[in-house]
């Protein structure tokens, strides 16, 4: 059983940064490929960006490459999601979530956090 609470989300203006962290709490946490997901009212809950069990790769959706960047610390059981030049476009519920069951860079994930609110304003 892994737990998952977000925190770091906020409102900010179009161009600004925020940086997400997710603390994990439970077993084996880096046997886990974590990533962070986000859904918007009335859409699908889409992956953003995932990182795999030795923080080496990642990967990205097409809509954030260049802007956001994933990060896990494994000593502190720690996922980040340090987001740039922020748009309207980004503004949704944002979910960490771990899989250890799939094989890179599949997720499938077995764990959810709660969600934290990003909105950004134009």
């Amino acid at each position: 059983q892994v737990q998952l609470v977000e925190s770091g989300g906020g409102l900010v203006q179009a161009g600004g940064s925020l940086r997400l962290s997710c603390a994990a709490s439970g077993r084996a946490f880096s046997s886990h490929t974590m990533a962070w997901f986000r859904q918007a009212p009335g859409k699908e809950r889409i992956v953003v960006a995932r990182i795999r069990t030795d923080g080496v790769y990642t990967d990205y959706a097409d809509s954030v490459k260049g802007r956001f960047t994933i990060s896990r610390d494994n000593a502190k059981n720690m996922v980040y999601l340090q987001m740039n030049s922020l748009k309207p476009e980004d503004t949704a519920l944002y979910y960490c979530a771990a899989d250890s069951r799939s094989i890179w860079p599949t997720i499938r994930p077995e764990y959810w956090g709660q969600g934290t609110q990003v909105t950004v304003s134009s």
